[in-house]
């Protein structure tokens, strides 16, 4: 890879530039949303298939780290957690109902890519907690 071209591997450097300004416009829960709930992620996923990424994923874990306290980021986890990854309790089945097709539930999709999901979601957790 020469100089001039871009180095993808590096994007988190621009994200977390981005976040400060996101911070300062629209407030602490969508700066979060963005860093972690969605650039840390895709970054993560990015990392199982490229070295280049699983090198930066420490360094940006750690700008992540002095961007936000402990607090937020402990925060901002436990209601991703609630709102992504636990599933509500089915309410008690509806007997005049009886025809809705069970597979209209969108986590029964692809219960793999569900499961990769949670799993990444529980290395993120670990990384920023650590």
């Amino acid at each position: 890879m020469s100089e001039s071209s871009i180095q993808f591997h590096k994007i988190w450097i621009e994200q977390c530039a981005a976040t400060e300004d996101i911070r300062k416009s629209f407030g602490l829960a969508d700066a979060l949303h963005y860093l972690i709930g969605e650039k840390l992620f895709s970054f993560v996923q990015a990392s199982e298939q490229d070295s280049d990424f699983t090198a930066e994923l420490p360094t940006f874990v750690l700008e992540i780290r002095r961007i936000f306290s402990p607090r937020e980021i402990g925060t901002f986890l436990v209601v991703l957690e609630r709102t992504k990854f636990l599933v509500q309790l089915e309410p008690e089945p509806d007997l005049d109902d009886l025809d809705d097709d069970p597979d209209d539930d969108p986590w029964l999709d692809n219960p793999v890519s569900g499961a990769k999901e949670l799993l990444r979601f529980a290395r993120i957790r670990q990384l920023l907690q650590e």
